[in-house]
Parts: C-alpha cells; structure tokens; sequence
C-alpha cells in the first residue's frame, strides 16, 4: 500500500487548506485512515481518522471544531479540512492507513505516507 497526501503549502493565520490523501495497492475491504501531524522538535502527534467501515472519525482534541476528514472509499481517497489555521498548526501532515488498529496511537497504522508540509504563518 502506498500513500500519497498533497494539498500542503504556505497560508496566513485564519486561512483554510484541504489535504487529499490517495491510498495505492492491496488494501482490505475494512481499514481506517487518518493524519498525523509533526513539528519542528516536537512528538508526532494524532490529529484525525476516519473508518472505511461507516466512516467513524475521531479527532485530536486540538483539531475538534477547527478540522473534518471525510473519506471516498471507493476512491481509496480522505480529506482534510482545515479551517482557521493557527501558527501552531505549522507541522509536516503524514496520511496514515491501519488495516486492523485506530484511533490516536501511531503503532495502530501500518502504512505512512511521505508528508505533506503546511506553514501558517502569523
């Protein structure tokens, strides 16, 4: 499985962006995709999932309100919307995909794709 995100790039506090993730290959007929996020010098941190399975989401507490992934499963497709961006939003954003684990633990995805890089400036 291979997965790629786009939709990264450089906008002003307060601004939107939508990142699209693509998942290639042999996947299963049950999966959950999500995103991770990772900053300069920071942890990598949990931000969304979504189920291909009756698209069940779940969010970091940081992106309730602000963020929503949606999914086209037929697609192999998520997305996710980004609205008020924030400076500390800044981060690399790595689509993820778990054939058997969710949720916010990074050990629960089995396929990571490269990232997608968002800058919020102030």
């Amino acid at each position: 499985v291979q997965l790629q995100a786009s939709g990264g790039g450089l906008v002003q506090a307060g601004d939107s962006l939508r990142l699209s993730c693509v998942a290639s290959g042999r996947t299963s007929t049950s999966y959950t995709m999500g995103w991770f996020r990772q900053a300069p010098g920071e942890e990598r941190e949990f931000v969304a999932s979504i189920s291909s399975r009756g698209s069940r989401t779940s969010y970091a507490d940081f992106a309730k309100g602000r963020f929503t992934t949606s999914g086209d499963f037929a697609k192999n497709t998520v997305y996710l919307q980004m609205n008020s961006l924030e400076p500390e939003d800044t981060a690399v954003y790595y689509c993820v995909l778990g054939l058997s684990g969710t949720g916010s633990l990074s050990r629960n995805y089995n396929y990571w794709g490269k990232g997608t890089q968002v800058t919020v400036s102030s």
